[in-house]
């Protein structure tokens, strides 16, 4: 009796202090969450409807909110008409001047700059939507965050179009022919920041279309097409003097920048993820548990345990 309280006193005294535990379970939640965030899925209509409208009414918000420094405007404007013609490629005014020559062509343009450069990008968006969900997100991506650049090249650099140039020859075509077809001109000009041209995002957008519809379209017409209305639009933008052929560059870097964060966040060019997103979690993406056991093999029932018997005699 007396060694088994004396047993029991050392393993009292012997036995080490509570092992201290960690919880590290809200840490790896939110690790997980942000990992989760960098995997395509699903796109779901309502929110994408939501983010879309919230999108641009903040962009033409912020856009128009951007102070009109005429001045600045117009000195860069003369700049960029002087480097033009130091490159020789001032050809802007010409092209205004033989287009507006047609009327029927001239007037086609401006609402072409008025209507497509809204139209095709919704299309386009609502294409991917239904044909490509697993791509949806990493080229919606590209095209909020050429967009987003954008409006910094509005603040840090004002513009004026060409057809508000001081002792140029431009012709403003929507107030020549009365048509509609720029924010910045007519009943619409107190509307809309005159001065941001740089960059063009007429021609950003376009050319997110053109190469979203050439990299993903399986029609060869359509890659032709997508290649085609990019182009078009920069005859356009020329044609009706909204933009000089310079601010189609700051278009294409725009663009650039934005594949760039695509790329960075996805760890992939749009175009080379996968087309189709599995169906799985709400999110449309698989939890761990559903993708194990997806990717186990299958294996058949495993046999009955036999009840034991008892010894004889017993």
């Amino acid at each position: 009796m007396g060694e088994t309280q004396l047993a029991a006193r050392e393993g009292r005294s012997t036995a080490g202090p509570a092992p201290i535990t960690v919880d590290r379970t809200r840490k790896t939640g939110w690790a997980a969450r942000f990992r989760s965030l960098r995997i395509p899925r699903r796109p779901r209509l309502r929110f994408e409807i939501l983010l879309i409208a919230v999108s641009y009414w903040l962009y033409s918000l912020v856009r128009n909110a951007v102070p009109e420094q005429k001045a600045a405007a117009l000195s860069n404007a003369d700049w960029i008409w002087s480097a033009e013609k130091s490159l020789g490629l001032a050809f802007e005014e010409t092209v205004n001047h033989a287009v507006n020559s047609v009327t029927w062509l001239i007037v086609s343009m401006n609402y072409y700059y008025a209507t497509l450069h809204f139209v095709v990008t919704i299309g386009v968006l609502v294409w991917l939507f239904r044909r490509h969900p697993g791509r949806y997100a990493a080229t919606r991506l590209v095209l909020f965050a050429t967009t987003a650049v954008a409006l910094l090249g509005y603040y840090l650099y004002p513009l004026a179009p060409p057809r508000l140039m001081n002792g140029a020859n431009f012709i403003d075509t929507v107030l020549l022919h009365e048509t509609w077809g720029s924010m910045a001109s007519g009943n619409f000009k107190n509307m809309s920041n005159q001065y941001a041209a740089m960059p063009s995002m007429h021609i950003g957008w376009s050319l997110w279309c053109g190469l979203t519809i050439f990299a993903l379209a399986s029609a060869p017409w359509a890659r032709i097409l997508g290649l085609l209305y990019p182009t078009l639009t920069l005859v356009v933008i020329v044609a009706t003097a909204n933009h000089f052929w310079l601010d189609a560059v700051g278009g294409m870097v725009c663009l650039a920048f934005g594949y760039s964060v695509s790329r960075v966040w996805y760890g992939s060019l749009p175009h080379r993820l996968p087309k189709w997103v599995p169906a799985g979690n709400r999110n449309g993406r698989l939890t761990g548990l559903r993708s194990a056991r997806l990717s186990r093999p299958a294996q058949g029932p495993e046999p009955e345990r036999q009840p034991e018997s008892s010894p004889s005699g017993a």
